[in-house]
């Protein structure tokens, strides 16, 4: 009896510490990352791979399965052929709709002298020289047709873009979904920037164009809309949805779903109606009446379903599905009342789940990092509102530690989120994961500031040409209202970001007054006549900014570059700070990091810097993110803890 007694006591124990064991980089790094493809012919199973990181080898390996849509055992396959239907084969089998690199325009030194067979030179005379983590070299994007028989690719592809400078897929980011049938399988509709040169550098104007296979003719569709034209999808009736944006220059416009009846070419906005609703994505509904899309909304990512109204005089209805605090990120496929989606939260990375369209009653699918979970304490998040500046109410997600304590008092990072124009929602990323930060023994403050979709559009661009004005006191706000509480150590708090967030890091270290103890910035943005002067996308400069340093009478412009710019404070800087920066980050440029270390460093601030040569705005390889996380919690351990 003593012995069973022992036995059940020491399982217990046992059972208890593993449930305890707190999220590391390791662990975090070990997790499967999940990605939907689509549901079967059948229609009774989904499919999905799943790629998952390998630290050795410092790249990742991918499995791809079939599960039935009630569940169970998932199936490995080495082909999605049997299951899925390639929609980028034409209606009548004869063609393969897709893309491929093109040279049009001469380049580097051996295009202009053959003969310098060894010549690495880059000649340019004009923008747009480089783009996100590329040096341009002269070779484009092109949609192809490649002709079939019996399935089997053969002869020649013809380039539908010929000798044209000209991307689709879209750089840096599009693909596949970038290009599309129309369900008669006589046209082909494409995304495209149809702009060269500097002119491509400082628009967004993208545009849709319709290719007749017939007379080998190209018409521009949105040809009147100004602003983005991307996504383009048709109902098997031959209506066609795309995501817009109105304003060309303004990448971070409030994007919207459209749909044209191609009879008539009519367009009618299906979400102009809700000033909340900025469309992430999309997908029709299986009978063509209506569409399923995300859309951030009180700081988290839903589902919602929208009619199409077709030729009537009936105004779209938006319904929303789901609700909960997740984030649906996207629709892999729909079989009747039931969507497959793919879901995840701050505690857990992307799973797939099942929802009743009628009810939005959520059911989880698969169950890829059940067994990491299970071993894992997890943390609680809470919604607090604090009260701005100016009176208003602002979302702010609180994290908390496992098992805390409010007898105790933790240290607290204020985590600032990028874009600058992103929604911070129940993400889960495998670099800036709340979860770790928050096992790591932290309170995290995500404020939900000015600039961020899913709180009315007016909230979202109160951030434009003022980067550095109302947002900085929405921030300090949150971290000041949080300080108030017991449990919160005023004398160890940090402040930490990335792109965006890394420049309000940099901006709020001439500006804390002594709040923060610590701060550590990502590919931020420290002065902003230099990141005009070397950045690739300038219409985001041209917007946020309101132009060039050197339009001295436009005022807009010379407030930001006089009262937004951090490198103007660095007087004030007093702090410890570390930097990480990625070498291929063209979008901010590697010499903004390093001219906040050596400011710095000449100021004799305890200072740390980071470069990571083969990484872009993120961080994407497994060792460096490795790295990356051990020195992230080394430098809190150092200067907070």
């Amino acid at each position: 009896m003593k012995f069973r007694l022992l036995f059940l006591a020491t399982f217990l124990i046992s059972s208890f510490s593993i449930a305890q064991n707190l999220m590391t980089p390791e662990t975090l790094w070990s997790l499967g990352r999940i990605s939907g493809k689509g549901i079967s012919k059948a229609g009774n199973s989904v499919v999905y791979s799943v790629s998952t990181p390998d630290i050795t080898e410092n790249k990742s390996s991918s499995k791809t399965y079939v599960m039935p849509l009630e569940g169970g055992t998932p199936g490995l396959v080495t082909s999605t052929t049997e299951f899925l239907n390639n929609p980028k084969i034409s209606p009548d089998g004869k063609y393969l709709l897709t893309s491929a690199e093109v040279k049009v325009k001469p380049v580097t030194g051996t295009d202009f002298y053959p003969q310098l067979t060894k010549s690495n030179a880059l000649i340019y005379d004009q923008l747009n020289y480089r783009h996100w983590d590329e040096w341009e070299d002269g070779k484009y994007n092109h949609v192809m047709l490649q002709p079939l028989v019996n399935g089997t690719v053969t002869g020649d592809p013809i380039d539908l873009m010929k000798d044209q400078p000209y991307d689709s897929p879209l750089k840096p980011f599009g693909g596949p979904e970038d290009y599309v049938w129309s369900p008669d399988g006589k046209t082909v509709v494409y995304a495209s920037k149809k702009k060269y040169g500097t002119a491509y550098a400082v628009s967004t104007n993208t545009d849709l164009y319709s290719y007749d296979l017939a007379t080998g003719k190209t018409s521009n569709l949105t040809e009147t809309n100004k602003g983005y034209d991307v996504n383009p999808s048709f109902n098997t009736a031959g209506q066609l949805a795309w995501l817009q944006m109105k304003r060309d220059g303004y990448e971070a416009d409030k994007q919207d779903l459209v749909v044209m009846n191609m009879s008539n070419k009519s367009v009618m906005n299906l979400t102009a109606q809700r000033d909340d609703i900025h469309v992430e994505s999309y997908t029709w509904a299986s009978d063509g009446k209506s569409l399923f899309f995300t859309a951030p909304i009180d700081g988290t990512l839903q589902l919602f379903n929208v009619i199409y109204p077709g030729l009537t005089k009936i105004a779209p209805v938006i319904r929303q599905i789901t609700k909960g605090d997740f984030d649906v990120t996207a629709v892999v496929g729909q079989n009747g009342n039931t969507l497959v989606v793919a879901r995840n939260d701050m505690n857990h990375a992307t799973e797939l789940y099942t929802v009743d369209v009628n009810n939005g009653n959520m059911k989880q699918l698969t169950h890829v990092n059940d067994d990491a979970y299970a071993k894992i304490s997890m943390v609680k998040t809470e919604r607090r509102f604090v009260k701005t500046i100016d009176g208003k109410q602002m979302l702010v997600w609180v994290v908390y530690p496992p098992n805390f304590d409010k007898n105790k008092k933790y240290p607290t990072l204020l985590y600032c989120q990028g874009g600058p124009q992103s929604p911070l929602t129940q993400f889960y990323s495998f670099r800036w994961n709340l979860q770790l930060m928050a096992s790591n023994g932290y309170i995290v403050v995500a404020p939900n500031r000015r600039g961020m979709p899913g709180h009315g559009t007016k909230w979202n661009e109160q951030i434009s040409k003022d980067h550095g004005g109302i947002v900085m006191q929405d921030y300090l706000y949150a971290i000041d209202a949080l300080s108030k509480e017991p449990f919160v150590d005023k004398n160890r708090l940090g402040c930490v970001g990335a792109s965006y967030g890394g420049y309000s890091v940099f901006m709020l270290a001439g500006i804390h007054k002594n709040r923060f103890k610590t701060f550590i910035a990502h590919d931020g943005i420290f002065d902003f006549r230099s990141m005009y002067g070397s950045t690739e996308e300038l219409f985001f400069v041209d917007w946020d900014y309101g132009g060039p340093y050197w339009d001295l009478k436009n005022a807009a412009a010379q407030k930001s570059y006089k009262e937004f710019n951090p490198s103007n404070f660095v007087a004030n800087w007093n702090t410890p700070i570390l930097i990480y920066h990625g070498a291929k980050d063209y979008r901010v440029p590697l010499e903004q990091g390093m001219q906040a270390f050596q400011a710095a460093q000449l100021r004799g601030i305890k200072s740390k810097l980071i470069v990571l040569p083969d990484e872009n705005h993120w961080v994407l390889h497994a060792q460096t993110a490795l790295v990356w996380q051990k020195e992230f919690y080394k430098w809190l351990e150092e200067t907070l803890k």
